[in-house]
């Protein structure tokens, strides 16, 4: 092969190796774009389920009984001991369960009857009725009645040697009352002190009525004041305008009988001083009356002002067929002498305790004060 040939070939390889070269392999293809995967859905919390209420009990059951409250008027130990028995007749009228027991004072009662607005009775008078009902609404089932009377009065009893024939000659006396919250021992005592012009010296605040007749007993205090209800008279009557004590010539033979009763003769004593007589049997030879107020609405039922009213009717049924003198179980309690004395009860609406409203503004008398 000549010169000029091996040439050309040559050229020809380089050509075609750089042709190739060129070309190369085919560009490897972008792999396709992989779709990104949805995320993952965390799974719905799982919902705690409420705690389970505990059911409320019923009103009047075992397990929420009905509150029944009486004010410290009279003997205290005697009030709680004869609780058992309205507690049980009340129990067997109406099917419910109560809870009978008696605060420290007049204001307490009230505070406690406010404090359970739903299922609190308080037996209480027409002054602490009024501040119970200005305060937080309570409501008047039934009013008290004694053999017959639906009023009572203030009594203002004093030693029966002294020297008071007046009201007025009690200036600078010292005053025995059961508690400030009381409407016959110092609502309306110290309104006619007040309109008398009377400036009272020490006062003595004594817990109920028969201390405050004890301490006039007992020379601690000159005047007393404390509730008056008429005398029973055999073949008798007493009537608005006679004396509101015993004859003189009966006094000397006042003395207590067999059955616990106070008598003078054919008169038997049922105001403040025979709640001690029992202690003092001879209180009347002792300790006289020198005046009375005006009439006074009497102690009431009361409700607290959201007691359910079907349980208000059902109650109000029971206790009037309860406070009856037949009654062994009402004797020995609320128709008792040392308890409060009912023989009946009757209807009563909250605008016959309009005058014991206009009192207790004119003393400025509250819950705050009550008892100051």
């Amino acid at each position: 092969m000549n010169k000029r040939s091996l040439f050309v070939l040559l050229t020809l390889v380089v050509a075609a190796s750089m042709i190739l070269s060129a070309c190369g392999s085919a560009p490897t293809a972008a792999p396709e774009p992989t779709q990104a995967s949805e995320p993952t859905v965390a799974p719905e919390p799982t919902q705690v389920p409420e705690p389970t209420a505990e059911p409320v009990a019923a009103i009047g059951s075992p397990e929420h009984p009905i509150k029944v409250l009486f004010v410290p008027s009279v003997d205290v130990d005697f009030m709680i001991s004869s609780g058992d028995l309205i507690e049980k007749a009340l129990n067997e009228a109406t099917g419910l369960t109560y809870e009978v027991s008696v605060p420290t004072s007049y204001a307490a009662t009230i505070e406690e009857m406010c404090a359970s607005p739903t299922d609190t009775i308080g037996f209480i008078p027409a002054l602490g009725y009024v501040i119970a009902n200005q305060l937080c609404g309570v409501q008047p089932g039934l009013a008290s009645a004694r053999r017959g009377w639906n009023v009572y009065w203030t009594a203002f009893y004093v030693p029966r040697d002294s020297k008071y024939q007046t009201l007025k000659d009690l200036e600078g006396a010292r005053w025995a009352y059961p508690d400030a919250g009381s409407t016959s021992g110092y609502l309306y005592p110290a309104s006619i002190f007040g309109d008398l012009g009377v400036k009272i010296g020490e006062t003595i605040e004594t817990g109920g009525h028969p201390q405050s007749i004890n301490a006039v007993y007992k020379g601690e205090a000159d005047v007393a004041t404390a509730y008056f209800s008429p005398p029973l008279i055999n073949n008798g009557k007493w009537v608005m305008g006679d004396s509101p004590d015993v004859p003189d010539d009966l006094v000397a033979s006042c003395a207590v009988n067999e059955k616990e009763e106070l008598w003078c003769g054919d008169y038997r004593v049922l105001d403040a001083r025979a709640a001690v007589s029992g202690e003092a049997p001879d209180v009347i030879q002792k300790v006289r009356i020198l005046a009375l107020s005006k009439e006074i609405p009497n102690d009431t039922m009361s409700f607290s002002p959201d007691f359910p009213a079907d349980l208000q009717q059902q109650i109000i049924a029971a206790v009037t067929a309860f406070v009856t003198l037949d009654n062994p179980a009402c004797a020995d309690s609320l128709c008792n002498e040392k308890f409060y004395s009912w023989t009946g009860v009757g209807p009563i609406a909250d605008e016959n305790f309009d005058g014991v409203r206009i009192l207790v503004a004119q003393q400025g008398i509250t819950l705050d004060n009550l008892g100051k």
